[in-house]
């Protein structure tokens, strides 16, 4: 990538080492292949803004494609109402912005001036009481015509903040090319097709707020600064790697990873941001074995450290990082190559009964098509047998499809229940992480369909005593410490197991639905569907497998305060 090249909005959201690398034109990486999950959430938002496009234009007949800069300066010169596929550049050639849209909101100054409108296939509201947003419409567009939603409000994660930052982008660009809206709007355009306005001058924006964002953008130019200075004496390059969130989809992960971790560099403690990493360092915590070294006990805010001058490290940080035991502990697992007990062996303990049954879904689009179940037994029950089950459409997916597969799946589990209870044997289920069981269990019971049970059958089992509903994910966070991550492929790999498939993951899964659905009674379509089947079974016995190391091999672990933690090598 040449060393000229302007930024645009992703740059001003992506790590200035990457930027960095990106235009030093050293050992940049090659043929970068993206994951299967990737590569689909690229095509599904590529699919998401054509449609909403070819909508725009159907609905304005009017609008102005643009697709160039000189197309584009030319439209908005002229008045266009509406602007698609805009190309933007400043006149000092250092920023350049591709946006979805441009909406006329005035004439100023002799000149139309024009607020950005992306489209993005994601979520951005959430329920909020005291907040609300403005709404628009395909239809109707212009912030004139919105109208406000109470009790709604933006999200306030990653993604919202790079739409957001898209939207500064563009109206930093609009402002400098005389073409801004002086009310500085933008607007996004969701998965659910719904159009929201935003103030981008208002502080609400938080991260992605102009100000926000003139800071994000003045420590990038001076990032291009720096290379324009390393390019002409190669003495200094202007960015050191850290580790970051972003850096799990990055093509320069393998070098970055492999340079941190040569000098055990702190940044590789999960999950920890920049400032955090920062605040270690000046306090001469440089590496993992260095955090790991400190002692857990000093690391928690209190009263008594606010009110005093701080004595130690642990006491400095913990006042400036929230829950910096935590820190170490995650640290102290990487030392120890290992998961940590966070309670003494004998109180590490999972439930466990007569008849256990580890429960997994798939969904798609918000629809679970699948359930499945593996039946594990320690008593010899009429009429039922160990083994997997699964319950499955590959019909167009709809709420009654949904309904339909989860009822089948809940007689079948109901009448196992009840055979427990009439043999007077125990009975508990099992699942990782049963938020995303519980709302596809509440999802398909609102239907009403034939035979389905009630929310309040579903409540019932679910708060049955003792309980027969058993989430994995919080037993194992209340008694094993990790790196970091807590997920099931994680957590089921230090139980010693491992999937059938290359590439187990629900992102991936969602592709292997689509070929499984595309084209019936094939070949191709048949390998998905048992490529699925096999996959839910895999989950099935991954919880089975993390319930019996916790209840087994598990014991064995050190615990995370082991006195040997302080007496670790800093070396």
């Amino acid at each position: 990538m040449p060393l000229g090249l302007p930024l645009d909005a992703n740059d001003v959201t992506r790590c200035t080492h990457r930027i960095a690398l990106d235009r030093s034109g050293d050992a940049a990486p090659r043929g970068i292949a993206l994951s299967a999950e990737i590569q689909r959430r690229v095509d599904a938002a590529a699919l998401h803004r054509r449609h909403v496009l070819e909508e725009l234009l159907r609905l304005h007949p009017e609008a102005q494609l643009a697709r160039s800069l000189t197309s584009t300066d030319e439209a908005m010169k002229n008045g266009a109402s509406l602007i698609l596929e805009a190309r933007l550049l400043d006149a000092s050639g250092r920023r350049r912005s591709d946006v979805q849209a441009l909406v006329r909101v005035g004439f100023v100054d002799e000149t139309y001036r024009y607020a950005p409108l992306v489209i993005k296939n994601n979520e951005i509201t959430e329920a909020a009481t005291t907040r609300h947003m403005r709404q628009g419409s395909l239809e109707r567009p212009r912030p004139s015509d919105a109208h406000d939603v109470m009790g709604t409000g933006s999200r306030r994660n990653i993604t919202m903040t790079r739409n957001g930052i898209a939207l500064s982008h563009a109206t930093r660009v609009l402002q400098e090319m005389g073409h801004h809206d002086p009310a500085f709007q933008g607007a996004v355009i969701d998965r659910q097709e719904r159009l929201w306005w935003f103030e981008l001058s208002d502080d609400e924006c938080g991260r992605w707020s102009l100000a926000n964002y003139d800071l994000a953008y003045t420590e990038r130019l001076t990032v291009l600064d720096g290379l324009v200075q390393w390019e002409h004496d190669r003495q200094h390059f202007p960015t050191l790697p850290y580790w970051h969130r972003e850096c799990l989809e990055c093509p320069y992960e393998h070098r970055c990873e492999t340079e941190l971790t040569a000098i055990d560099d702190v940044s590789l403690t999960r999950f920890t941001s920049y400032s955090q990493q920062t605040l270690l360092k000046e306090q001469g915590v440089a590496t993992r074995v260095a955090l790991a070294r400190l002692r857990p006990e000093l690391a928690k805010r209190n009263s008594n450290t606010t009110s005093r001058e701080p004595s130690s490290t642990e006491e400095v940080l913990a006042n400036s990082i929230d829950r910096f035991d935590d820190l170490i502990y995650r640290a102290r697992a990487h030392a120890a190559g290992a998961p940590l007990l966070i309670v003494s062996p004998d109180e590490l303990f999972c439930p466990s009964a007569d008849v256990e049954v580890d429960v997994d879904m798939e969904s798609y689009d918000d629809v679970t098509y699948l359930w499945g179940a593996l039946v594990s037994t320690k008593a010899d029950i009429e009429g039922l047998s160990p083994g997997y089950y699964a319950f499955s459409s590959w019909e167009p997916l709809t709420a009654s499809v949904e309904a339909e597969v989860f009822t089948t799946f809940w007689t079948w589990f109901q009448s196992r229940r009840d055979a427990c209870k009439q043999a007077n044997a125990s009975f508990a289920a099992y699942c990782f992480w049963a938020q995303a069981e519980d709302g596809a269990m509440n999802r398909a019971v609102t239907t009403g369909a034939k035979g389905s049970p009630s929310l309040a059958d579903i409540e019932q089992f679910r708060s049955t005593e003792p309980p027969q509903w058993i989430d994995m994910h919080d037993v194992v966070k209340r008694q094993i410490q990790t790196e970091g991550p807590l997920g099931l492929k994680t957590l089921a790999a230090s139980a010693g197991f491992s999937w059938r498939d290359a590439n187990p993951s629900g992102e991936a899964s969602m592709t292997w639905y689509e070929e499984a659905v595309r084209t019936s009674n094939t070949a191709e379509a048949e390998r998905s569907r048992n490529r699925l089947l096999e996959y839910n079974e895999d989950d099935c016995r991954a919880t089975q497998a993390l319930r019996q190391w916790v209840n087994g091999p598990a014991r064995y672990l050190t615990h995370r305060d082991d006195p040997q933690f302080t007496q670790l090598d800093p070396h």
